[in-house]
């Protein structure tokens, strides 16, 4: 399948709710994952970019569920690199069960200088990658949101990071900052809806011994979030959810 990664996924009960709904900080590791095994296989994933002392970056995800994952086992989770243009790579999922289609995502990502900590030129870095291209826009490509802050937020919570919330770049892991968001939110919320559409913009790294302050603003079936570096003020990640 060229460079099209596909790999069929087992739901274990660890990564279940008490709805047995998948969890959402599960799902953004079976993306994270695949999306790592994919670069690695074609040559810009961790063990190429450390060479020349570069990380990538998640910066944004857009995803939608026609069905979101309730009481399945098995999934086939597809990935394919959408290619890149002088500061960003694009990559795109889709989820499948029993060959259906039950969700879509689109990500956006950034490569980071170890040494200056600015963004990288990806097109420089990747040029000469042949699974990499040019990024061209498509008419069915998912559309991010816009997501628009609350002047007051309805919840706020604190999070201390621990020593397993850490990446292998010594960072919180993307998939923590749902967890975070979403723990806010009232406990009969969480159990009486499910996911209908996710965007998430991650705006800075965080670090051990920091703290996380949790905001959420709930409206009806929409609830939007921004996680805050408790210390300094400084916004980490922006998130907004529709909900059924």
């Amino acid at each position: 399948m060229g460079n099209v990664f596909e790999e069929n996924v087992k739901i274990r009960y660890s990564e279940m709710d008490c709805n047995l709904v998948l969890k959402p900080a599960a799902l953004l590791m079976f993306l994270q994952d695949l999306a790592s095994d994919n670069a690695e296989a074609l040559n810009f994933g961790y063990s190429y970019i450390i060479k020349h002392n570069l990380a990538w970056f998640l910066l944004k995800y857009r995803i939608e569920f026609d069905e979101y994952p309730c009481g399945l086992y098995d999934l086939t989770i597809r990935t394919k690199p959408r290619g890149y243009n002088k500061l960003f790579a694009f990559r795109d999922f889709e989820i499948l069960h029993d060959n259906k289609r039950i969700s879509r995502a689109t990500s956006t990502w950034a490569l980071v200088d170890l040494n200056t900590k600015g963004m990288a030129n990806v097109s420089e870095a990747l040029q000469s990658n042949p699974y990499m291209t040019l990024y061209e826009k498509r008419e069915d490509d998912l559309v991010y949101e816009k997501i628009k802050l609350p002047e007051v937020f309805d919840i706020e919570k604190i999070f201390e990071i621990r020593f397993d919330d850490l990446d292998v770049n010594q960072h919180v892991n993307n998939a923590n900052y749902i967890v975070w968001a979403f723990e806010a939110l009232d406990f009969e919320f969480r159990k009486s809806h499910k996911i209908k559409t996710l965007d998430m913009m991650f705006k800075k790294e965080i670090t051990y011994g920091a703290k996380v302050l949790s905001c959420a603003s709930v409206t009806d079936d929409k609830t939007v979030h921004v996680l805050k570096n408790a210390d300094t003020g400084e916004d980490l990640c922006i998130v907004s959810a529709k909900w059924v």
